[in-house]
């Protein structure tokens, strides 16, 4: 029953990813499905964990950027 639970899973988060990536060159969230994507996948893979926060990481960055009152320009 695990295997196919991850196995669910890995197809779940695969294909989200994959019409993430669609939805940037289209209307609509390519980034949110993208982000969903891995987080599914972030749960059975350490790759994907870590890819997961460095991008967590980097839009913290930007959000610190754009806030009002940042002195960083």
């Amino acid at each position: 029953m695990r295997q196919i639970k991850r196995a669910i899973k890995t197809v779940i988060g695969f294909t989200l990813l994959v019409i993430g990536v669609v939805l940037i060159v289209t209307p609509g969230p390519g980034w949110l499905v993208i982000l969903s994507g891995l987080a599914v996948l972030a749960a059975e893979f350490l790759w994907a964990r870590r890819l997961l926060d460095r991008l967590k990481s980097g839009a913290d960055r930007v959000v610190g950027a754009l806030r009002p009152g940042n002195d960083a320009s």
